[in-house]
């Protein structure tokens, strides 16, 4: 059964797609590993306070 993509999982692929940024090329902006981006995006696991935080300041800045 596939799972519906929310919340920051879709912030993040909605940015790279409007800014035609690859994975990696976003883990490095953020400075996390591109393994964490993959995990946030599929929900396998909850990005913390932290990276909420960077994410929400990346994202709206940019």
């Amino acid at each position: 059964m596939e799972q519906e993509v929310t919340g920051m999982a879709e912030k993040i692929i909605q940015y790279q797609k409007k800014h035609n940024l690859t994975d990696t090329e976003l883990a490095l902006n953020l400075h996390i590993t591109v393994e964490r981006l993959h995990n946030i995006k599929s929900m396998e696991s909850e990005p913390t306070t932290e990276e909420i935080a960077v994410l929400n300041h990346f994202i709206g800045v940019n």
